[in-house]
């Protein structure tokens, strides 16, 4: 089986141990929800996670090698979505999503479908100024279909979604996960996923505080 796993990381932001020690181990079809106040480090956990910031200490490590051996490969097997939705004004959705895939090096043709099953289908020629912000929102979670990838790193995914709209990711969640693929997700309130285990970035929080910052 091969793991994506976490081990002994520390994560400095701005001369401050933001938490330490921490650990995890995320299977095929796993899910880990990331709890825990505002500063605890969930965030900074998935960028790292996600190799846009450096681990202070320890290391991540997928399939029994550390991702920094080809952060290529890793960076192609993940799809991380922010809190910036990154959604251009002047171009259509459909625009959008496929300038998204074309940046991944895929070829558009799974923008339709991806559209279609966020609920975005009716508005493929409106141009992203004139969306609502739930309506970016799902737009940035389409990329998620348009080119797939095995890891997705969500940060706050549900923000901005309506009831219905939840349903729709926990869905496509459900789905990823049925095929294999890994959900790391950040949240302060209830997502629809189902199966999960749960990491308390409190914990490793408190752990940090105890040690100084080099």
């Amino acid at each position: 089986m091969t793991l994506f796993e976490g081990r002994e990381l520390d994560c400095v932001r701005g001369e401050r141990l933001v938490f330490a020690g921490l650990g995890f181990a995320l299977p095929p079809g796993g899910a880990l929800l990331l709890e825990g106040p505002n500063g605890s480090g969930k965030s900074s956990l998935l960028r790292v996670m996600a190799g846009l910031l450096k681990p202070a200490a320890g290391a991540l490590v997928w399939g029994g090698r550390a991702v920094t051996e080809d952060p290529e490969a890793h960076r192609a097997r993940l799809h991380y979505v922010g809190h910036l939705e990154a959604v251009k004004p002047v171009l259509s959705v459909t625009e959008n999503l496929s300038y998204w895939a074309k940046l991944r090096g895929a070829s558009a043709d799974g923008v339709p479908e991806a559209l279609e099953r966020f609920g975005l289908d009716q508005l493929a020629g409106v141009a992203g100024r004139l969306l609502s912000a739930g309506q970016k929102r799902r737009l940035a979670l389409a990329r998620l279909l348009a080119t797939p990838a095995d890891l997705w790193l969500l940060d706050e995914p549900g923000v901005g979604l309506d009831v219905a709209s939840l349903q729709r990711l926990g869905q496509e969640i459900a789905r990823h996960r049925k095929g294999g693929g890994r959900v790391v997700a950040s949240t302060h309130s209830a997502l629809p996923i189902e199966a999960s285990e749960t990491l308390s970035l409190a914990d490793f929080a408190a752990r940090a505080s105890a040690e100084p910052v080099w």
